[in-house]
C-alpha cells in the first residue's frame, strides 16, 4: 500500500465547516402543498405504494424509524437501504413522488431515518424537548451506531446476507464512518451508490456567510439553551412562508447558502430546517466521546465495498474536485466516478425534474450488475 492509500481522511476539514452545516440542507421539498403536511407513509399511500413502519432501538437508546415500500408481497426482492442527507429525512426521497424507480424494479426498499430526524425523534429514556443530552450527537454516532443497527435489522427481517445501499450527501458520510469503524460491515453491503458523496468539503462554493459564524452560533445556543435548531414551532412559519411564495423561498436560499434549486416549478419548493447535528464537541467533550481532543479521522482505505459516485459540476456543496478526491482515496473500492450531465445543484438530487433520467436510470443499471 502506498502512503497515500493510508492517508487518514478528515470528513470535516475545518472546524468552521460546522457553521456551514448549520445552513446546508435548509430545504425539504414537496411536489405540492398537500404533501408538506403528509408523513412518509401518507405520501407513499397517496402515490399507490403499500408500506410498513418499522422501529429499531439502538444500543444507546435511540428509537429509529424505517419506512418500507412494499411493491408486492414477494419477499424475495433484493433489499436496498436508502439514507437521506443532513436536516432532511426519508420523506425527502418521496415528497415529489416515488420517482427514483427503486420500488418499481423489484427492489425491497427501506427508507432510513437517523436519530433526531422527525421520524426518529424518540428515545427509551430521553425526551427531545426536555433532555439536552438527547441532542448530544453527531454523524459519528449515526455512522457507528445508527447505520449498523438499521443494516442488521433489514437483513434480519429479509433473511438476506447483504443489501444494496443508496446514500445522498450525509447518507454517504455515515456510510464511510460505518466502514471505517466497523469494517466487517463491508461484507453486508453489495454496493454503495453515492449521490453527492461527502468526505471532503474543502472546495465547496456555498455558505460563505456561515463559515465564520461557528463560535458565535455555539455561544448563542448555549446562552439561550437551544439544543434543537430551530425550535419545532418555527417549522410552521417556514412552511407557511414557502407555501405561498416560491420567489421568497429562492431568495432565502440565495441569501443563506448562495445557491438555489434549478427547479422552475413553484409547487416543488418548501424549506424546513430540522435539527442541528454537531461534530466538533470541543476539547473536553471530544476526549470523552472520541478519546482525543479533536474530532476523529476516518480511513477510507478500510472501505472494500464497491462504491459508485455521482456528482455534478453545478453542486455548490459537493464539488467535482472533492468528489474526485473521494474516489482517489477509496482506491480500488471506487468502482466508478460519474459526472452527471445536466444542471444539478445540491437540492436537485432530491427534487430535480430530470433526476430520474440523469441519475437514477444509470444508478439502476449499475445496481443490476450486483
Amino acid at each position: 500500500m502506498t502512503k497515500r492509500k493510508h492517508e487518514v481522511v478528515k470528513l470535516i476539514v475545518k472546524d468552521k465547516v460546522l457553521g456551514v452545516c448549520f445552513f446546508i440542507h435548509l430545504f425539504r421539498v414537496f411536489a405540492d402543498k398537500e404533501n408538506a403536511h403528509l408523513t412518509t407513509p401518507q405520501i407513499l399511500t397517496k402515490y399507490g405504494y403499500a408500506n410498513e413502519i418499522h422501529h429499531v432501538t439502538t444500543s444507546d437508546g435511540y428509537i429509529l424509524t424505517l419506512h418500507r415500500i412494499l411493491r408486492d408481497k414477494n419477499t424475495t426482492h433484493k433489499p436496498v437501504l436508502v439514507l437521506h442527507g443532513l436536516f432532511v429525512e426519508s420523506s425527502s426521497f418521496v415528497s415529489t413522488g416515488v420517482k427514483n424507480g427503486l420500488a418499481d424494479e423489484s427492489y425491497d426498499v427501506w427508507l432510513g431515518n437517523v436519530r433526531g430526524t422527525p421520524s426518529s425523534r424518540n428515545h427509551t429514556t430521553l425526551h427531545p424537548n426536555r433532555d439536552p443530552k438527547f441532542w448530544d450527537f453527531s454523524w459519528h454516532e449515526m455512522g457507528t451506531i445508527d447505520l449498523p443497527a438499521m443494516v442488521d435489522y433489514v437483513l434480519n427481517v429479509t433473511h438476506q446476507a447483504s443489501l444494496y445501499y443508496v446514500g445522498y450527501s450525509q447518507g454517504t458520510t455515515i456510510f464511510f464512518v460505518m466502514m471505517a469503524t466497523h469494517p466487517t460491515y463491508n461484507a453486508k453491503i453489495k454496493v454503495h451508490m453515492a449521490m453527492a458523496p461527502v468526505a471532503y468539503l474543502g472546495h465547496m462554493k456555498s455558505v460563505s456567510v456561515g463559515t465564520n459564524w461557528n463560535n458565535i452560533l455555539n455561544l448563542w445556543f448555549k446562552v439561550f439553551k437551544i439544543n434543537e435548531v430551530p425550535p419545532n414551532n418555527l417549522f410552521f412559519v417556514l412552511r407557511r412562508v414557502c407555501s405561498f411564495s416560491f420567489r421568497l423561498c429562492n431568495l432565502i436560499s440565495m441569501a443563506i447558502f448562495a445557491s438555489k434549486t434549478n427547479q422552475e416549478d413553484s409547487n416543488t419548493l418548501t424549506y424546513f430546517l430540522r435539527h442541528f447535528v454537531r461534530y466538533d464537541f470541543g476539547r473536553k467533550k471530544n476526549e470523552e466521546v472520541y478519546g482525543s481532543s479533536t474530532p476523529p479521522s476516518y480511513n477510507l482505505s478500510l472501505v472494500s465495498t464497491k462504491c459508485h459516485l455521482f456528482y455534478s459540476r453545478d453542486d455548490l456543496l459537493v464539488t467535482e474536485v472533492d468528489a474526485v478526491r473521494v474516489c482517489k482515496e477509496l482506491g480500488g473500492a471506487c468502482a466508478s466516478s460519474n459526472l452527471v450531465n445536466g444542471t444539478i445543484n445540491h437540492p436537485d438530487w432530491l427534487i430535480g425534474n430530470r433526476i430520474r433520467e440523469l441519475v437514477y436510470s444509470k444508478l439502476l443499471n449499475i445496481m443490476a450488475d450486483y
